[in-house]
């Protein structure tokens, strides 16, 4: 496969010439979303070659019954798996009987296509001989409403080069689908109904175990010209199945063109009983506003998000084309509307990870949400947790923990654990940390504190009992010890005592402390009702206390550096220059048990907590560990490359952060990992984000204050992005020479740049 033919553009994703090499990679880059549902890019009529099919729709999974090889106690029952769902774009072509498919055509031409990121759509075009020697060229262009976030609608042209033609549409809809991933090739889907009138179908069908009810649906229209002509279709339909066929005898250079509207009413916005009503509804709106004026709101909705979302790079196009494909998936797979949903690893571009929540939302996602959007949507991300705190109890119980200790899931559709590699869903625990930070994050972006006495002060709580029971007083140490974990480095498993978990776990109790006392000096109502729930005391804050003031480091005295780990330095410490090219990645070329051994660092680790905490370490720590765990890091997870290129602008190391910033917006367009035909990585894409206003714009939040240390790496003329803070809306350009910043709003804002009070006034233009 071609792993760099993804031509640079500032504002689209264009693929230019038809190789069936790349065919699932282009369906995961050039993947479609709206919040609500999304889909890989398919194409819309039958193809015959290598293809990965995938409709999603958010909030809608299946409990997929775990298969290990020996069940250990405590294992989750089943992983949540995102489904693929029934499929609504389909449009089968027949040129004279003969199917148009790109695999068996005799020759594909001109084939272009193209995700236009500022507008929101995705669009083919192409010319091909198919073998009854007819030659066709064909237009297509799609996308998913913001506006009516169950609508999907698909505009497909054929028009004959050669020769007239018949031409014969076939648009379907399908619930005869399978997953790509699956345990025991269960069957997911049950298929209660399919029904038509005019030119509407419908299918409704259940998930089974979890009784999802959806709705899926299309309507078509047909046009010669661009005028419309009225066509009886021929009516096909079974158990999981319906088509309608429209066919016409069309002269040569002559265009014939279908509008189709489909998608999906699902049971979480409406009743079980309402949803062919609702579809029909939906339908109602679509045929009546037409495809072309639907897609000019669709452009002004994406006009709005990019409005604040955006970033500009001037002078280097691979880097901006790489942001705004960051910024633009985010967008695509969340956008804070709906406390119930949340953001997967993949979004709607593929059913690896399962679809499910994972840290990242926490320790990646959140800032950039607070950012780009109303503070309430963050907080929505925050009230996602909440709502799962009971089954979090339930999964600290299940190990053994008591007392409303509290263990956030690795991997989670509703609050349950449901991840079934002993080494991450017992291990991993620092996960309990990232939900914490998010809390406190969020206080200090926002200055709203009301979210902990209303919710997070419960949740503090709980992941503090967890940690003060997880640790161990070692007589030997005199200090408290975290034995057997993961940390975020998942090349090393069962270890003792990883940095990171234990000083995350340190912060965590501190943290709970301090809150506690705030809420109770400041929210007596609220600390009433929660000391009341919890039955918290002072004796069990002192046993607390007790655990973070004695928790222990790791430190070697010979390096001057905390330890990853206690056994860290046992390993044959070769770096990764020194390791043969050909061993990459080594994920997919050693064993797991060479893995374990090896010294080798998926990602930040350490480096992850200096991060976070980066106001407790002076910025000579920073480097020393910077430069003693860099070297041996693979960087083979998605969440490396944005952590490290932050510290090295942090630590003026320009030409290696501009390197990160390059792989982490880049990951999946240049697809450095080899795997982007298993779809994107989306909560990765909000670290891409970090990395240019926490890297190279150096924000930060100190003492209340928005502070920047703007750098700009020597490849860009100038680059700007805009944050939200606290609803004052700062637009921030960086040039080669100076900086700017903008308000929006009505009062001042105070900042800090290089150390320095700065005072802007809304609508006056400050130059640093």
């Amino acid at each position: 496969m071609n792993l760099d033919y993804i031509i640079p553009d500032s504002w689209s994703i264009i693929e230019e010439g038809f190789d069936t090499n790349n065919v699932k990679a282009s369906e995961s880059l050039f993947s479609i979303g709206n919040g609500a549902m999304g889909q890989r890019a398919n194409f819309e009529e039958q193809y015959s070659g290598p293809t990965f099919q995938g409709s999603y729709i958010a909030g809608v999974y299946y409990p997929d019954k775990t298969r290990v090889g020996w069940w250990k106690n405590g294992y989750p029952e089943y992983f949540a798996k995102v489904l693929n769902a029934p499929n609504w774009i389909g449009i089968n072509v027949f040129i004279n009987d003969e199917a148009l498919d790109l695999y068996t055509c005799k020759k594909v031409e001109s084939f272009k296509r193209e995700l236009n990121m500022k507008e929101g759509w995705l669009s083919r075009s192409f010319v091909a001989t198919l073998k009854n020697d007819i030659k066709v060229e064909v237009d297509t262009k799609r996308f998913l409403s913001l506006d009516i976030d169950e609508l999907g609608a698909i505009e497909y042209n054929v028009k004959p080069l050669n020769s007239d033609a018949s031409i014969t549409y076939r648009p379907y809809i399908d619930s005869g689908i399978t997953n790509e991933d699956t345990n025991w090739d269960d069957k997911f889907w049950d298929t209660l109904n399919v029904s038509h009138e005019n030119n509407q179908a419908f299918i409704q069908a259940k998930t089974m175990k979890t009784d999802f009810y959806t709705c899926t649906f299309m309507e078509s229209q047909v046009f010669i010209d661009g005028k419309s002509v009225i066509i009886e279709p021929n009516i096909k339909a079974d158990a999981n199945y319906a088509s309608f066929s429209y066919n016409y005898r069309v002269k040569q250079n002559e265009t014939y063109t279908i509008h189709k509207f489909g998608g999906y009413t699902v049971d979480r916005n409406h009743r079980n009983n309402e949803l062919v009503s609702a579809a029909k509804s939906v339908l109602s709106k679509a045929t009546k506003t037409g495809f072309s004026t639907l897609l000019d709101s669709q452009k002004k909705a994406w006009a709005k998000i990019w409005d604040m979302a955006d970033i500009t790079i001037d002078g280097d196009v691979k880097a901006q084309q790489g942001i705004r494909f960051n910024i633009f998936h985010l967008n695509q797979t969340y956008l804070g509307t709906d406390a119930q949903l949340n953001i997967g690893p993949k979004g709607f571009t593929g059913e690896k990870y399962g679809g499910s929540t994972y840290w990242d939302t926490e320790a990646y996602c959140i800032p950039f949400y607070m950012a780009t959007k109303d503070q309430s949507v963050a907080r929505n991300l925050l009230t996602y947790r909440y709502k799962h705190l009971e089954k979090a109890i339930e999964n600290a119980e299940k190990l053994g923990f008591k007392n409303g200790a509290t263990l956030y899931p690795m991997v989670t559709m509703n609050g349950e654990e449901c991840h079934n590699e002993w080494e991450i869903t017992f291990e991993e625990i620092h996960r309990n940390g990232a939900i914490a930070f998010a809390i406190f994050n969020y206080y200090r972006y926002t200055g709203d504190f009301s979210y902990i006495p209303e919710m997070g002060l419960e949740v503090l709580i709980g992941v503090a009992r967890f940690w003060h029971q997880r640790a161990t007083f070692s007589t030997d140490k005199n200090k408290y010890v975290i034995l057997g974990v993961t940390g975020p480095n998942e090349y090393e498993n069962n270890i003792n005592n990883n940095w990171y978990t234990n000083y995350i776990a340190q912060w965590c109790i501190n943290y709970a402390i301090e809150s506690i006392e705030k809420v109770r000096e400041g929210y007596e109502d609220d600390y009433r009702r929660i000391s009341g729930k919890t039955k918290i005391s002072h004796e069990e804050l002192a046993l607390w206390k007790k655990v973070a003031d004695h928790m222990y480091f790791p430190y070697s005295e010979k390096h001057n550096v905390y330890l990853q780990q206690d056994g860290f330095l046992d390993k044959e410490l070769i770096t990764v220059a020194d390791l043969d090219k050909s061993q990459r990645p080594i994920n997919q070329k050693w064993s797991w048990d060479r893995i374990l051994r090896s010294p080798y660092i998926k990602q930040a680790d350490i480096l992850q907590g200096m991060y976070f905490f980066e106001d407790q370490f002076t910025t000579e720590e920073l480097a020393r560990h910077f430069d003693f765990y860099e070297p041996f890091t693979v960087h083979e997870s998605s969440l490396s490359p944005c952590v490290h290129s932050i510290q090295a602008a942090k630590l003026d190391r320009m030409e290696q952060a501009y390197e990160f910033y390059l792989r982490t917006s880049r990951l999946d367009l240049d697809d450095y990992n080899h795997e982007v035909h298993e779809g994107l990585h989306i909560t990765s894409m909000a670290g891409t984000w970090m990395s240019i206003v926490e890297g190279f714009g150096g924000m930060r939040v100190e003492n209340d204050t928005l502070t920047f240390e703007p750098k700009i790496p020597e490849q860009w003329e100038a680059y700007s992005f805009k944050v939200n803070f606290r609803n004052q809306i700062l637009k921030v350009s960086v040039n080669q020479n100076e900086t700017h910043f903008e308000l929006e709003g009505n009062n001042e804002l105070s900042i800090e740049v290089n150390g320095i009070e700065v005072t802007i006034s809304p609508d006056n233009l400050v130059t640093v």
